[in-house]
């Protein structure tokens, strides 16, 4: 499928917010203060009642229609009440507006199928492009583009980054944006899918797929709207970067709940776990899981086999970590008789400690100092044997200095993908902080670890199996 030109609902020069208010807590008031935070393209307020709207210390006029607007509109958000919609629809039509965003809620989700026919209908006829309607807004990171109703106070927005997010739940896409935003998980463009009615999952993941600002496509989904053109797009776009989905309604009850909420088919989740494997998407079970695969996607290279080694100055962390890998379908790594004798003679030098285990995973224990962790770490990815390598350092002992920010650094010459597991509170987190500068993901615990490593391997399979890689 070729991919829909979508760069002007994106990257528009100006917008229209079609329902705007003066009145805080207002849809239509939130969205201007959004929306005129960071943006630097010119944005009209529109409402029936005209006025001023007052947000962000700047004063706009209030055009009662968008046909009163002087200048051209590329992107019109919609907040009115369901039934005006296809009305305002008309009149962006005849205004030659290319996109709407369509706040407002009322539609198929509400039982009123037809109303939300008749939207489509009337954008079809203009050539208008559609999200939603019953939908959060989008917001593109890099340029500030943001119409999402929530205001920044209640729900932060993340920096700049490599990882797109969809969702078909508003609610959740803001709690996952706010999780985002204090993990400082870089993103480059969130879209709150909504109903659907025109623009679908399978439209944005093709543009994402073309989009050169996105590294890793990630997305929560109830249902898809076309399962064939699912899994076509997917397919074919698994091949250029990852894609990761959370998939709810799993169970019975699940599938009930997404259909009263927007109006999705969700299906049996066997057939979409089996599509999943088929196009090579990768399916995650929780919020955290799937931010684990895309961190790790977004900032390591998908390891080329699924052998893995562990450095770690924590005996049981490793022991943890090796469960975890295993259980997972992964390899512990078995070291060449040349690092062996590498480790022996660096034992031997003085180097290492005598006490030290080099069988994987590698123990260099407690009172390791950064200097220690580069030559075993440097064993490891010199070997030829090992695919992944995994770092546990526990940051609580007082013999780890901070020269394990750079030796990480350094360690990115080998061009094997990298996973750091960093346990504890407020020292570990800023050291985290400081590596992932350096390009290698940091996470909090073992398990988070474990995910992050069967991402690299799993999407790295796909690849292979497709001569890619």
């Amino acid at each position: 499928m070729e991919a829909p030109k979508l760069d002007f609902l994106f990257y528009p020069k100006s917008v229209a917010v079609i329902g705007a208010s003066n009145v805080p807590g207002k849809i239509g008031n939130s969205i201007m203060r959004s929306i005129t935070l960071k943006f630097d393209g010119k944005v009209y307020a529109v409402n029936v009642k005209g006025g001023e709207v007052e947000v962000n210390g700047k004063k706009f006029q209030v055009y009662r229609s968008i046909k009163e607007i002087p200048d051209d509109v590329d992107v019109a958000v919609i907040a009115v009440p369901a039934k005006f919609v296809p009305d305002v629809i008309d009149e962006c039509g005849e205004k030659g507006v290319k996109s709407a965003v369509v706040i407002s809620a009322g539609f198929k989700e509400a039982g009123r199928a037809e109303l939300e026919e008749e939207l489509v209908k009337r954008a079809r006829k203009w050539g208008i492009r559609l999200v939603g309607p019953n939908c959060l807004g989008v917001t593109n990171l890099e340029n500030g583009f943001d119409c999402n109703f929530n205001p920044p106070e209640r729900q932060a927005r993340p920096p700049f980054g490599k990882v797109a997010f969809m969702s078909q739940s508003g609610a959740f896409g803001a709690a996952i944006l706010d999780w985002a935003a204090s993990h400082k998980i870089g993103m480059s463009k969130f879209i709150s899918l909504g109903n659907m009615a025109d623009l679908d999952e399978s439209d944005f993941i093709a543009y994402l797929g073309e989009d050169e600002k996105t590294g890793v496509i990630t997305g929560y989904i109830e249902g898809v709207k076309d399962g064939r053109k699912f899994f076509n797009v997917a397919k074919e776009v698994t091949l250029k970067k990852p894609i990761i989905i959370l998939k709810a309604g799993r169970t019975e009850a699940g599938a009930k709940a997404a259909a009263s909420h927007t109006g999705s088919l969700a299906g049996s989740f066997k057939i979409y776990e089996a599509a999943f494997e088929q196009t090579g998407v990768l399916s995650a079970k929780s919020m955290r899981q799937l931010f684990n695969y895309a961190k790790a996607l977004a900032m390591q290279k998908p390891a080329k086999g699924n052998r893995v080694a562990i450095v770690t100055n924590g005996g049981g962390a490793g022991v943890m970590m090796s469960d975890g890998l295993l259980e997972k379908g992964m390899k512990l790594a078995e070291l060449s008789d040349e690092t062996n004798r590498k480790f022996r003679e660096a034992i031997d030098r003085g180097e290492l400690p005598e006490h030290m285990s080099y069988k994987n995973p590698i123990d260099i224990i407690g009172d390791a100092p950064s200097s220690r962790y580069e030559i075993a770490m440097r064993y490891a990815l010199e070997d030829e044997n090992v695919d992944v390598l995994v770092v546990i350092a526990l940051f609580q002992s007082p013999a780890l200095d901070e020269g394990i920010v750079e030796a990480m650094a350094r360690m990115r010459e080998y061009g094997k993908p990298i996973v750091f597991v960093a346990p504890g509170g407020d020292y570990p987190h800023k050291m985290a902080r400081n590596i992932e500068l350096k390009g290698v993901p940091v996470y909090e615990t073992v398990e988070d670890g474990v995910d992050a490593v069967y991402a690299l391997v799993k999407y790295g399979e796909w690849l292979k199996e497709n001569g890619r890689l």
